[in-house]
């Protein structure tokens, strides 16, 4: 049976109302006659159950003794509550103005509602169903007996828990005649800010027989369903989005703006959650409202702006988290003195008419921020604006909807018999629209990280021609190397390019600045000019002068380089461009300070001579070795460096201790071992220098 059938079946068929010549007709089954005298609604119940709209007694304040059959409440005012069905749908019941909107606008606290009725015609167990929206917390008597509450009550403070339907049976002693109904209502005073209307009952109690009751009871939570079934709709789109943003942000963590997303849903998740669970469970109103109203609703909007802030990677954005966190702080504690437990207790009532505008004006400044985020990325991202504008309009209408009821925006409508709110709507398509925008963005990357691979791939190629794995044969020269990029494209270099057959080489190591990529066709340019400038001349400085004035035309293009000329009689050659001194028989060789290549078009490299004897080793290294780093930040350092080459370390020696310690950097060993005789007669452990 359909939610609308079985309202109809358990209302028309057997219950009427008799009360005055202008009361509906007496339909079969029940009967209700008002006196309006002594005030006593006679009720005659058939097989269902009947609405009692009174007119009820009201009185605010608080005194057990109106709980009392004989307390004479003549002189209080009446309140009627006569329901009315939506002409769209005869089964839903529009819901009744509180008391705020019947003459008590600014009264919260204790009230109570009274109603004498006489049943006839029963002999069975009766019960009575509550109002499915009541504000906040109520307790019911019957001839002064408390049959049952909702909330909790102690002897100075109510805790209320969001609407559920309820029903308290009668006592089984009490099937029929005269009974008082009395129900003693509580409303926090920050309630009326959540809605115009607030205060008391919006609907009125329903007596019946107690199966009946039951099931309108089910059919209370079944209208429930219809109210926030949407919300269950809402929550999983959200929950998929947050799924979906974590996922990309997980393949791809640079982009911050996934992160973002993923907060978002999650903020709104939790508001929704507290909306959903009080439509259902005894959540508490005033930890719902904490939640909800107080703390997710303004990191919402920041958290909002935020997203669109990385979304369009704009620039200052530190500046903007301090904007942005400020404005939502300052919202966030003048909504808390606004809400329960503060508002009315802590915070004197009359703080409103500052604490409210105050509040409009900071919720609007958000609003403010978040059309300037709009159209800065706008400016910067003219591709992606239509989509993208029309997503944050939407997010715009989902967090400001109190404010579009304030100029009579409807914001609830109906949709297959489930109650939609418009920020529920605006919420949906905004995430759809997103979700569509952030699969183009992450397709989109991965089509560039695709093409960056495949152009890395290409610059490593490059590189592996130009560095190469095995390594020349020069005569009376034994070279070991050993070469390990910290990326998958090195910044360092180095060349063994033999001059003739005699047994003459020139041997360079470099390190250009920059990683990846870019130090990849760098190395490739100083190699290729290198190659180049041989061609020309053999001296190491007119090399590193050839090579400093083609960098010096290029911006951000250096490198440090060291360049030995080593002839078939031992002599050396030795210059160097801001490199470091190489090692000659485990002892630094003092060279002259110089600049990088590429800095200064046009100077001069120094340049000096040494000779060596059978047996002397040269070791040159890149700055990877000494400035490998330990998890605490400290270098591996020139005296690690000088300590091995005491020992006689080999290049794979001091690459494997510079690893292990670290690496940070790309790291380059060459060591050359002169084995042949010299011109000299004599053997001497100091090298022979000449500076140029």
């Amino acid at each position: 049976m359909s939610r609308r059938a079985m309202l109809i079946a358990l209302l028309l068929p057997f219950m009427a109302v008799q009360s005055s010549p202008a009361s509906a007709p007496v339909h079969s089954g029940a009967q209700a006659t008002t006196h309006a005298a002594d005030s006593v609604e006679q009720v005659r119940l058939g097989q269902s159950v009947i609405p009692l709209s009174g007119p009820w007694k009201f009185q605010t304040g608080d005194n057990p003794a109106w709980s009392q059959p004989d307390f004479d409440d003549s002189s209080w005012a009446l309140m009627d509550m006569t329901a009315r069905s939506r002409s769209s749908d005869p089964s839903r019941m529009i819901p009744l103005p509180g008391w705020t909107a019947r003459g008590y606008p600014h009264y919260a606290g204790y009230a109570w509602y009274r109603l004498q009725v006489d049943v006839q015609g029963s002999g069975r167990s009766l019960a009575l169903k509550m109002p499915d929206s009541v504000d906040d917390a109520y307790q019911v008597f019957i001839n002064g007996v408390r049959i049952g509450q909702f909330g909790k009550f102690t002897g100075h403070s109510v805790t209320a828990y969001g609407a559920i339907p309820q029903a308290f049976p009668l006592p089984k002693d009490l099937t029929g005649g005269k009974m008082t109904i009395a129900i003693r209502l509580w409303m926090d005073s920050a309630t009326p800010f959540l809605s115009p209307d607030a205060g008391g009952l919006h609907d009125p109690p329903m007596l019946g027989y107690l199966p009946n009751i039951t099931d309108m009871v089910r059919l209370g939570f079944n209208n429930n369903l219809h109210t926030v079934g949407t919300g269950f709709l809402e929550w999983l789109i959200l929950f998929m989005a947050m799924i979906m943003a974590l996922a990309l942000y997980w393949l791809e963590p640079d982009e911050e703006a996934y992160l973002w997303l993923a907060i978002v849903c999650i903020v709104t998740l939790v508001g929704n959650s507290v909306v959903l669970l009080a439509n259902f469970t005894l959540v508490g109103q005033t930890q719902g409202v904490i939640l909800r109203t107080v703390i997710a609703a303004p990191a919402r909007i920041g958290l909002w702006v935020m997203f669109w802030a990385y979304w369009f990677r704009l620039p200052k954005i530190r500046r903007l988290h301090w904007a942005t966190w400020v404005l939502v702080g300052l919202l966030t504690l003048g909504t808390a003195m606004m809400s329960p437990p503060l508002y009315g207790h802590s915070i004197p009532v009359q703080a409103a008419n500052i604490l409210y505008p105050a509040c409009l004006i900071l919720k609007l400044g958000l609003g403010v921020m978040l059309a300037v985020v709009a159209i800065m990325g706008f400016m910067r991202h003219r591709g992606e604006g239509g989509a993208a504008g029309v997503a944050i309009l939407l997010a715009f209408i989902a967090n400001f909807q109190r404010e579009l009821q304030m100029v009579h925006v409807p914001i609830l409508t109906t949709i297959l018999s489930f109650r939609v709110s418009l920020g529920q709507i605006s919420t949906i398509l905004s995430l759809l629209i997103i979700t569509v925008l952030l699969l183009r963005r992450f397709v989109h990357s991965q089509r560039q990280q695709e093409q960056w691979k495949l152009e890395i791939e290409q610059a490593r190629s490059v590189q592996h021609l130009l560095i190469p794995d095995q390594l020349p044969r020069v005569h009376n020269m034994l070279i070991r190397s050993e070469y390990h990029p910290h990326r998958e494209v090195g910044g360092d270099f180095f060349q063994i390019l033999p001059l003739d057959d005699s047994g003459s080489a020139l041997v360079m190591l470099g390190d250009v600045t920059g990683k990846g990529l870019q130090a990849g066709m760098l190395v490739a340019l100083i190699v290729g000019a290198i190659r180049s400038a041989v061609q020309q001349t053999t001296d190491p400085a007119q090399i590193l002068s050839m090579i400093n004035d083609q960098l010096a035309e290029r911006e951000h293009s250096s490198a440090t380089c060291v360049i030995l000329r080593i002839s078939d009689d031992g002599a050396v050659r030795l210059a160097h461009a801001g490199h470091l001194p190489p090692y000659l028989n485990a002892r630094e060789l003092p060279m002259e300070g110089a600049l990088p290549l590429g800095m200064v078009p046009g100077i001069e490299f120094p340049s000096q001579s040494l000779q060596l004897h059978a047996g002397d080793e040269l070791t040159l290294m890149s700055d990877g070795v000494v400035e490998a780093q330990d998890s605490s930040g400290r270098l591996f350092g020139f005296d690690r460096v000088h300590d091995m080459m005491s020992h006689q370390a080999t290049a794979g020696d001091l690459v494997a201790a510079a690893k292990k310690f670290g690496q940070a950097d790309d790291i380059t060993v060459l060591q050359v071992q002169w084995q042949g005789q010299s011109s000299s007669l004599s053997f001497s452990a100091e090298p022979q220098l000449a500076a140029h």
